[in-house]
């Protein structure tokens, strides 16, 4: 059975404060997003976010939907086209992923002591080591592959 838009809405809004995350990697708080939205020109209350999330209320203005979407970098028929909202969520899960991988290798200090050491460098430094770890990454590929043949 097809959930109701007005599910459809809170469990995609919910679903943005799940995956769109702040700075330090926290989920935003009703009240940053509403503050947010504010301050780019649009009347809202944390409290009239919650309610949203909740299923309190279920009928946002399309002000206060364009601000959301607007928030979340997504377009406002994330909100209420299914299509769109597939589209936006694989975007996001790719997003989640790649953003995984990179705390993960940042965790590392060898790693995270080479992106230091490497951002004090010049662009065209900076470019001369990539194509390096290119070729070096491409030789373990090579190598990994060949031993999984074995």
């Amino acid at each position: 059975m097809d959930e109701e838009p007005d599910e459809k809405l809170a469990d995609r809004l919910n679903h943005l404060f799940a995956t769109v995350r702040a700075k330090g990697g926290q989920e935003y708080s009703n009240e940053q997003v509403a503050s947010a939205i504010r301050d780019a020109g649009t009347p809202i209350s944390q409290s009239y976010i919650w309610q949203l999330r909740k299923r309190k209320k279920t009928n946002p203005t399309l002000k206060h939907l364009q601000g959301l979407a607007n928030f979340f970098g997504v377009p406002a028929a994330y909100f209420f086209d299914d299509e769109v909202a597939r589209n936006v969520d694989s975007k996001l899960d790719s997003l989640l992923a790649e953003q995984a991988r990179l705390a993960q290798a940042v965790d590392n200090g060898e790693v995270r002591l080479m992106a230091l050491r490497a951002g004090e460098l010049s662009p065209a430094r900076r470019k001369q080591v990539m194509e390096l770890l290119d070729v070096v990454y491409r030789l373990e590929q090579a190598e990994h592959g060949n031993a999984e043949e074995s």
